[in-house]
């Protein structure tokens, strides 16, 4: 389980800026979170809190009931916190093998790394020797980011807007893949997200707009307004 209590992040410069506002929110263990909401809310700031690249200028953070709020993304990863960038980082010279088998943090054998390529819908044959580099296309990758997530058997997943930069045909495959990462493994997944069809499959949507959390609920109270005119203008705006 995963808590945020009354965080606030603001940056300084030519003029202060409060970025988030007393955020709580609590992830429980093997839950499905969409956080979503209008750019500039601070959706991304607060998934970069949660990894530790970003530190909250005041509140605190519990994971499973231990102070994580000044660890490093290093240690928190250690813990078990996982990050997905929007544009997953190309590595030339390191292969599809070599980066799943760094993710797992133990030896593993072509056959075993071939197993979390198969768990994302990739033929592994035709993956597992080739380099994560420009030659594969960016649902490739996301896809391959996902498996050294499942290599690595994180507690909690963040995913920041992994439908961005792909086309229609991957972000189809990409959201089986979501559903079954949430039917198999044991931990929790938080999606950025603005997409109807992920905010479909989580648990729970948390509504951020101006830097506060407006609405949280089940998916199933929340999606419906957010799909009218009327409430999508309210939430928003930050007005519910």
């Amino acid at each position: 389980m995963l808590e945020l209590k009354n965080i606030c992040f603001g940056v300084s410069g030519q003029q202060e800026k409060e970025i988030l506002k007393d955020i709580n929110l609590t992830i429980d263990t093997n839950s499905f979170i969409a956080i979503t909401g209008p750019n500039g809310g601070g959706k991304s700031t607060l998934a970069k809190i949660i990894v530790g690249i970003e530190k909250p200028t005041s509140g605190q953070i519990l994971f499973d009931g231990k102070d994580i709020t000044d660890m490093s993304i290093t240690d928190r990863a250690r813990l078990g916190i996982g990050f997905a960038f929007q544009q997953p980082v190309r590595f030339k010279g390191i292969t599809v093998k070599d980066l799943i088998t760094l993710a797992s943090g133990e030896k593993l054998s072509v056959s075993e790394a071939c197993e979390y390529l198969s768990e994302v819908g990739l033929c592994a044959r035709d993956y597992i020797n080739r380099e994560v580099d420009a030659s594969l296309s960016g649902g490739e990758l996301k896809r391959i980011e996902i498996a050294t997530i499942l290599a690595r058997k994180t507690k909690i997943s963040v995913f920041d807007e992994p439908e961005a930069g792909i086309d229609l045909w991957s972000f189809q495959n990409l959201i089986q893949v979501f559903e079954k990462m949430h039917q198999e493994i044991e931990g929790s997944i938080v999606i950025i997200s603005h997409q109807e069809r992920i905010l479909n499959i989580a648990d729970q949507i948390v509504v951020i707009a101006d830097g506060k959390i407006i609405k949280a609920d089940d998916k199933d109270k929340i999606l419906p307004e957010l799909l009218s005119a009327s409430s999508e203008c309210k939430y928003f705006k930050g007005e519910a």
